[in-house]
């Protein structure tokens, strides 16, 4: 599929762990929301069409323990219930900066959100809605960063924008090692050989088969969002 109009349309990917308060490692810190939805904003302003995938770290991460020795398939459905939390949380701010919004789930809870429908999803894009995608895949075992292939597969989205807490993708973690060298551009099958650890095998591999490239860039740069949205080469392209 491809946008009706013509427009560019880009799947955004967001980390929980983004969204965490950095006093305490988890939550939601209400300033960072609030900085990526001024930044989406900005971006819808050159009518670019925009969906969203959250992760649910930040609020898994502090329930993680009592989740220890559970079913891994319950403690994966506390993880869709996580995301969800950030989806509703993210969709307020929008709509509060005057950006329609509409929050899709892949698990229905109908008094929340509309349950995903690629269709409808496309709709709502065309009519210049951001599309925020909560729940995952609806499946356990599966990442976000899995959900975030496959939705862009399904609607025909321009590019992946992964945002990270560093500036794209290093030979080894920029974080434990000062002489970490970063890539600019990538193949799928670089990522896959070095293990990378851009996104996790089955994700990367869907973008591949597909032909789907993925932007990773840093969120904590201010206006590196919109930037992103907008098509600026930032940060590390996997094509």
């Amino acid at each position: 599929m491809t946008p009706s109009s013509g427009n560019r349309r880009v799947l955004l990917k967001l980390s929980g762990e983004s969204f965490a308060d950095p006093g305490i490692g988890y939550g939601i810190d209400t300033a960072v929301v609030a900085r990526v939805a001024k930044e989406i904003a900005a971006a819808l302003e050159e009518d670019v069409q925009v969906a969203v995938v959250v992760g649910g770290g930040n609020i898994f991460r502090g329930v993680s323990e009592a989740a220890k020795g559970m079913d891994p398939a319950a403690a994966d459905y506390m993880g869709m219930l996580a995301t969800m939390m950030n989806a509703l949380a993210m969709r307020e701010v929008l709509e509060a900066n005057g950006v329609p919004t509409r929050v899709l789930s892949a698990i229905e809870m109908r008094q929340l959100a509309e349950t995903y429908i690629r269709l409808r999803a496309e709709r709502h894009l065309d009519k210049g809605r951001v599309v925020i995608l909560g729940g995952g895949t609806g499946n356990p075992f599966f990442t976000t960063d899995t959900a975030a292939a496959l939705r862009g597969v399904e609607m025909g989205v321009d590019v992946i924008l992964k945002a990270t807490l560093v500036d794209g993708v290093f030979d080894k973690d920029p974080n434990l090692h000062d002489d970490a060298v970063m890539h600019y551009e990538l193949s799928y099958m670089d990522v896959i050989s070095k293990q990378l650890g851009v996104m996790d095998l089955t994700a990367i591999t869907l973008c591949k088969d597909n032909g789907l490239p993925l932007r990773v860039f840093n969120i904590r740069e201010p206006g590196n969002i919109t930037r992103a949205i907008l098509g600026e080469e930032i940060g590390t392209l996997v094509h």
